[in-house]
């Protein structure tokens, strides 16, 4: 009859004994076996994806690697970077455009009929250079 179990991970088998240090005994060394036909070497040859295949291929011919290289590291920046400036200018040119409006807003309703009249002489002016 055996104890109960305390806790449920208790391990009832007896203590084993702890293992004996291996030492090392060096042995001869075994002559190569002559093959009577060429061993199979099982060779396992990975594709890499298309658009790396590709630079690959040029950094390993050398010819123009550096190109490829630059072309992967810059390509991607320089649209990104042109990206943000067309943003850039495109938020500033709506700036202008609102704040033009703005100004002749403005400037209509102060100017009274002095302004109504700049106004039209303006758009007669520009009517002639045509």
């Amino acid at each position: 009859m055996s104890t109960p179990r305390r806790y449920q991970f208790d391990n009832q088998l007896p203590a084993t004994q702890a293992p004996q240090p291996v030492v090392y005994q060096p042995q001869p060394m075994t002559v190569p076996a002559a093959y009577e036909q060429p061993p199979v070497v099982v060779q396992h040859i990975h594709q890499a994806p298309p658009d790396r295949t590709v630079q690959r291929v040029a950094l390993g011919a050398g010819a123009g690697g550096g190109a490829v290289a630059a072309g992967v590291y810059f390509g991607p920046l320089l649209i990104s970077s042109l990206t943000v400036i067309g943003a850039n200018l495109l938020f500033l040119a709506f700036i202008a455009a609102v704040g033009t409006w703005g100004i002749t807003t403005v400037v209509r309703s102060v100017g009274g009929s002095d302004g109504k009249a700049a106004a039209a002489n303006l758009a007669k002016a520009r009517r002639k250079r045509r």
